[in-house]
């Protein structure tokens, strides 16, 4: 037997949901061991299904099977356990705080932060109980995704199906399903492809939207270079005719609050009222 201290492979001697040493361990047919709580504890929730997978390989087995205890491997992680060995601990061990997404694989009071989240399994992961998507065949459609809180919000109430087709006759995203049905007919693309236009349009939008306001801007010191000039010539032409400062300065206002009128009805309110404090400060 090994000396104390030495960390042995967790694959062998950890339930790949609690991520502990096995307790009561139990072989499904495809070859992985769980403890037996914690295998019988995610088929309960497959019971409305009538089908149960295997968490890893995700391999199907229609009845529930009848596991029995692996006495060979229990003995083992007892010796192990009296010897005081320890099964080694998942890398980047990283428990969810608040506000963070948890794993829906991981067991117990404390659970592993989820990384990403499975449109085709309805569930979220952490580090370790991701891998088996990473490197088993029968995971390799499903779509992954940045863990989600909201991951729900994706899935048809309907159909249970990922909302991925986009209804521009009912402006809403729907499922594959949903075309076949209430959908049937309608003028639909996919989500990926709306998301696309939309994000086009609003490029576009923001384009126009700058250059009304470059061409605003243009106009704006247009105006001031104008008012500017006009002022230069309401001086000089009422030193000509001996105007006294005061007439000069009664005509300068009603002609400056006729270019304010014109300045509101070009720029509209927010421009306008920048527009007001700038000619009546040249006054």
């Amino acid at each position: 037997m090994a000396q104390q201290g030495v960390l042995l492979d967790q694959d062998l001697f950890c339930c790949s949901v609690c991520l502990d040493l096995l307790k009561e361990p139990v072989t499904t047919a495809c070859g992985h061991n769980y403890c037996r709580i914690c295998i019988e504890g995610c088929w309960d929730q497959d019971v409305l299904k009538g089908v149960y997978s295997c968490p890893q390989c995700r391999e199907t087995f229609t009845p529930r099977p009848n596991l029995r205890k692996n006495n060979m491997l229990a003995e083992m992680v007892e010796k192990l356990k009296k010897t005081g060995l320890q099964a080694a601990p998942p890398p980047a061990m990283c428990y969810a705080g608040p506000g963070d997404v948890t794993c829906d694989f991981c067991t117990g009071t404390r659970k592993q932060k989820a990384l990403m989240s499975c449109l085709a399994c309805l569930a979220s992961y952490c580090e370790t109980h991701l891998q088996p998507h990473y490197e088993y065949p029968a995971f390799k459609k499903h779509k992954l995704v940045k863990a989600t809180a909201q991951l729900q919000e994706k899935i048809c109430s309907h159909h249970d199906k990922l909302l991925e087709v986009f209804c521009r006759t009912d402006q809403q995203c729907i499922c594959m399903l949903c075309t076949m049905d209430e959908h049937k007919g309608h003028d639909t693309v996919s989500a990926a492809a709306e998301r696309t236009e939309k994000q086009r349009q609003l490029g576009m939008s923001q384009q126009k939207v700058q250059q009304r306001f470059q061409e605003r801007e243009k106009e704006l010191k247009e105006l001031q270079q104008a008012v500017e000039s006009f002022k230069l010539v309401v001086w000089v032409s009422g030193y000509e005719w001996g105007a006294d400062r005061q007439s000069l300065m009664d005509i300068y206002r009603a002609l400056i609050r006729t270019t304010i009128d014109y300045g509101c009805i070009v720029y509209g309110k927010r421009q306008r009222l920048v527009f007001r404090s700038w000619t009546e400060s040249s006054i």
